[in-house]
């Protein structure tokens, strides 16, 4: 059973997959219009405390830092092109392993060289984010996913949604708030050093 869910709808994982303890966050999209140019999507996720700021900077989860301090947040490595079905990039959460300190992971995507490469979500289709249980042999009997659809005209980063923890149990939550300000915007946004 798939749950779709809209821009600021949030759902417990435990309704969705009790028991949940190994989470797979799949990102993806397909370029739809370019110059030629490679489109290079990232998926990150940043670890953050009570005050909305990440923990420190191990814990900005990347293609270039591939798991936190802590080992629980693992991302499955950089796709370059976006090319193909499925999730084009990857990050395994496992719940019970995390810091005490974190209370949210937030994911984003952003656009390699958007600025050099003069390019946005505007020229991207079908960007999508789902939470699903690893332990599943199936991997898609129970899904939470959130369809971007065509706000983000401009933007050139996205936080597209957000595993938080309330009373001990996780939820998601979909935001799909964009940044035309890149990557460095969401790591000002964030309390992450940009050098």
């Amino acid at each position: 059973m798939t749950v779709n869910l809209s821009k600021g709808g949030n759902i417990s994982l435990e309704k969705v997959a009790p028991g949940m303890v190994h989470a797979c966050v799949g990102l993806g999209w397909d370029p739809r219009t370019t110059d030629g140019s490679p489109f290079d999507l990232d998926a990150s996720a940043i670890l953050l405390d009570a005050t909305g700021k990440a923990i420190s900077d191990q814990h900005f989860v990347f293609y270039n830092n591939l798991k936190d301090p802590s080992g629980a947040v693992l991302h499955q490595g950089d796709n370059l092109t976006g090319v193909g079905d499925g999730d084009d990039e990857t990050i395994n959460v496992e719940l019970t392993a995390l810091e005490p300190a974190v209370e949210r992971i937030v994911f984003l995507a952003s656009i390699h060289d958007a600025a050099g490469r003069r390019q946005n979500f505007g020229q991207v289709a079908d960007a999508y984010i789902r939470v699903y249980d690893r332990d599943d042999p199936t991997n898609d009997a129970k899904v939470v996913r959130f369809d971007l659809g065509e706000d983000a005209s401009t933007e050139t980063a996205l936080v597209f949604g957000e595993l938080y923890q309330r009373g001990g149990d996780w939820k998601f939550r979909a935001i799909g708030q964009g940044y035309t300000s890149g990557l460095a915007g969401v790591i000002a946004d964030y309390g992450l050093n940009a050098g």
